[in-house]
């Protein structure tokens, strides 16, 4: 027995040496491929404190330890108002555990709202680099490396839905223009078509150098200035051509006209373009087609088409985001960052149902100096174009179906499906009202059709009529005099903005919403004494038309088109208001303040 059992012993013995060699043999293997996967964590610090490096190196599996004391610190910190010295010691956290996501979103809304917040409005360049910071270290660090993780999908479309695209920061007009103009040279034609240029663009400058005719434009451009001797640089230096003319030889310029027109240079173009929302905005224009597709704007002449999204805009960032977290996370993931993701889409749909509509005026160089010398506080320094957002109905039916299809896949939910649906019931009474008064009325009956066969309520019961006049007074009922004559004359004064843009269209529709508003609550209310005492159409008219001429927030080149416009084109108009200017200053006593200035059209 005892020569057996040393003989087992011994055959153990090299059965588990023979394994733990081959095991061994496997080892670089392994760690190829955890480096070719990103999951190599110990890569050592860079620019750390002599002590932390050393520390780092001497107690190797001991990081953990060491990522428990500086978070500890960094929140500390954080507390007392100390947001630089917090970002530094959470960029030591974020390299000793990259796949630790709390500390990620930690960096990124330390810089985005807490550090910016920190720099007066008064410097809003300022405070736009930080949160631009905030956004790419999620974008372009935080994701690469932890790919699957919703949570920083989620944070990463909240800072675009809410800080940029809200309007809880005194800059936030600033950050929606930095984003359009940045935007804006890479988005072409913006249609159909230009989109689907961009997704079959070669992905690499090599691919694109194998067309002959793009590879002589090419070499004509390094000949001409050894600025596009660097491949790293040479799609970011090309589209800076229109933005920084002067940054280049007038060699360059001479080579874009003997190929303007060509071929080459229209695909030369559209791949610089395709290249930089790849690589610099990690915007897939494939992605970006399927956003169009399932959530852009629908014509109500064609209610099959979707437009394309407008990308100048943070919520269809923030869209682009949600719906890329959504794909990436595990399958069956059920946490709240699922929902919440959910929510950022319909959020921001809503959004844009109410404010997609994007106007930026150039304003003329001769105003831009009472422009800087203007310190109201909604004046921001250093925007030298007017930035205005305006509702967008065409939103109306891609937040329908979407939130429809939010409702069902949380319906074994029923917190989160009632949540849902309240917020869905209510954005189609709100709509049924807003297409009548727009004068779309089939479009609206359509909509409380929908809402009587989703909704099987009472009040959805009775004929159109009924419940459009029922639900009129009840809005108009909360509203109070004084609230009708604020949404009549916004309504005018709108009208008159588009008109001042050339939109004719939009204008109309707005001062036949107000006509309606006003119709409706002088019906409504002819019986009852206490509610006597709203002015006449043409009246309102008349004030609107001088709140936006004497409303300096208005460039006055752009108010004095508004005066030209009627004057020109809308000679009843300008009569009319003629006549109501006369009345109302024959009204007037001396004694009474508050007169308007008759800057009249």
């Amino acid at each position: 027995m005892r020569t057996r059992d040393i003989t087992i012993s011994l055959t153990a013995l090299a059965v588990a040496a023979a394994m733990l060699f081959a095991a061994g043999s496997q080892l670089d293997y392994i760690n190829s491929q955890r480096k070719a996967m990103n999951l190599v964590v110990n890569e050592p610090l860079e620019n750390a404190p002599p002590a932390l490096a050393f520390t780092t190196v001497a107690l190797g599996a001991f990081r953990g330890l060491i990522v428990d004391v500086l978070w500890i610190r960094a929140e500390r910190l954080k507390e007392a108002g100390q947001f630089f010295d917090a970002r530094q010691l959470a960029e030591w956290i974020v390299t000793l555990q990259p796949r630790f996501s709390n500390v990620w979103t930690f960096q990124a809304w330390n810089m985005a709202y807490n550090i910016s917040v920190t720099i007066p409005a008064s410097e809003p360049d300022q405070r736009w680099q930080w949160v631009k910071n905030g956004y790419e270290l999620l974008r372009d660090k935080g994701i690469p490396l932890n790919p699957h993780d919703i949570d920083l999908y989620y944070q990463l479309a909240l800072i675009f839905q809410h800080k940029m695209g809200a309007v809880a920061d005194d800059a936030h007009m600033y950050y929606k223009l930095r984003l359009a103009e940045d935007m804006k040279p890479l988005l072409g034609p913006a249609d159909e078509q230009y989109f689907d240029k961009l997704a079959a663009a070669p992905k690499s400058l090599e691919q694109i150098m194998t067309d002959p005719d793009i590879a002589k434009f090419v070499n004509a451009l390094r000949a001409a200035d050894e600025t596009f001797a660097d491949d790293k640089t040479l799609v970011a230096n090309y589209l800076a051509l229109r933005q920084q003319p002067l940054k280049f030889k007038p060699q360059v310029f001479r080579v874009i006209d003997d190929f303007r027109g060509s071929e080459a240079l229209g695909k030369f173009d559209v791949f610089a373009k395709a290249y930089q929302l790849r690589n610099i905005w990690k915007l897939e224009p494939e992605l970006m087609i399927q956003i169009n597709n399932t959530y852009g704007p629908v014509e109500i002449s064609d209610p099959n088409r979707h437009l394309p999204m407008d990308w100048r805009l943070p919520d269809t960032h923030a869209i682009y985001w949600a719906v890329k977290g959504l794909e990436m996370a595990p399958k069956g993931d059920e946490s709240i960052d699922v929902v919440n993701t959910d929510r950022i889409i319909s959020h921001s749909l809503a959004n844009l149902y109410n404010y997609g509509t994007l106007f930026i005026y150039e304003v003329p160089e001769s105003e831009m100096q009472k422009m800087e010398q203007d310190v109201r506080p909604d004046r921001i320094p250093g925007m030298d174009k007017a930035v205005y957002l305006r509702p967008d109905m065409r939103m109306f039916d891609s937040y329908d179906k979407t939130q429809q299809k939010i409702m069902e896949k949380y319906k074994s939910d029923p917190g989160i499906y009632e949540t849902i649906q309240t917020g869905h019931r209510n954005f189609l009474k709100n709509a049924v009202i807003d297409f009548y008064l727009a004068g779309h009325e089939q479009y609206a009956r359509g909509i409380y059709k929908k809402l009587g066969e989703l909704y099987p309520r009472k009040e959805f019961s009775v004929d159109f009529p009924v419940y459009l006049r029922s639900s009129l007074r009840e809005q108009l009922q909360q509203l109070g005099l004084t609230e009708a004559r604020r949404i009549i004359q916004g309504l005018l004064q709108n009208a008159y903005f588009y008109y001042a843009m050339r939109d004719d269209d939009e204008a109309y529709r707005r001062e036949q919403m107000a006509a309606e508003v006003h119709k409706q609550y002088l019906e409504l209310f002819r019986d009852e004494q206490h509610r006597v005492g709203l002015q006449s159409l043409s009246r309102m008219k008349y004030f609107a038309v001088m709140d936006f001429i004497n409303d300096q927030r208005f460039p006055e080149s752009l108010r004095n088109s508004l005066k030209a416009r009627i004057r020109l084109e809308r000679p009843e108009l300008s009569e009319m208001l003629e006549k109501e200017e006369s009345k109302f200053m024959q009204e007037q006593t001396p004694a009474e303040p508050n007169q308007p200035t008759t800057n009249r059209p």
